[in-house]
């Protein structure tokens, strides 16, 4: 019988998580909410890219260390927020005065019925940050708000900077 070895990346925190797994992961957890098991499945799936063909076949210490690794953070999505974030080599910062933001961007936040991590966070996040324009110690500048949004970027963002977002809200 041959023996395949595999590698599993198991992610330490929200950093390791993107929102486009995350969003995929959440989809899928609610099919499965009266069933531990399956949703563990579910996270290993979605989190560490571990084919549930190989699930089965875990060693039982493997398997609860890695169970426990996810457990260590799952829980916690109370994160600080982020103000700002690299994408593709550019700074972005977070709309540095929430109270004072423009009409166009308050608007454009507001049309959404919840803010809450789902399919239209992207689109908030792209409004909430911005590229930075000018930065002097603790001060900063972000390009004006022009409507346009560009979500595909914050999908590859961790999570750490998601959540850190929304409870800043």
């Amino acid at each position: 019988m041959a023996v395949k070895e595999i590698n599993i990346k198991v992610p330490t925190s929200y950093a390791d998580i993107t929102l486009k797994q995350y969003l995929a992961l959440q989809k899928e957890m609610d099919n499965y909410k009266d069933d531990e098991e399956a949703m563990t499945a579910v996270m290993l799936y979605h989190l560490c890219n571990l084919d549930p063909l190989y699930l089965k076949g875990l060693a039982v210490e493997d398997y609860n260390t890695i169970k426990s690794e996810l457990n260590s953070f799952i829980g916690n999505i109370e994160l600080e927020l982020q103000k700002f974030i690299t994408i593709d080599g550019i700074e972005y910062g977070f709309e540095p005065n929430l109270s004072n933001m423009s009409y166009g961007a308050y608007s454009d936040i507001t049309k959404y019925q919840q803010i809450q991590i789902d399919d239209n966070w992207a689109n908030i996040m792209s409004i909430l940050y911005r590229p930075v324009t000018k930065k002097q110690g603790d001060m900063y500048a972000i390009q004006s708000y022009t409507g346009e949004l560009d979500e595909k970027k914050f999908l590859n963002v961790g999570m750490d900077a998601h959540f850190g977002a929304l409870f800043f809200c």
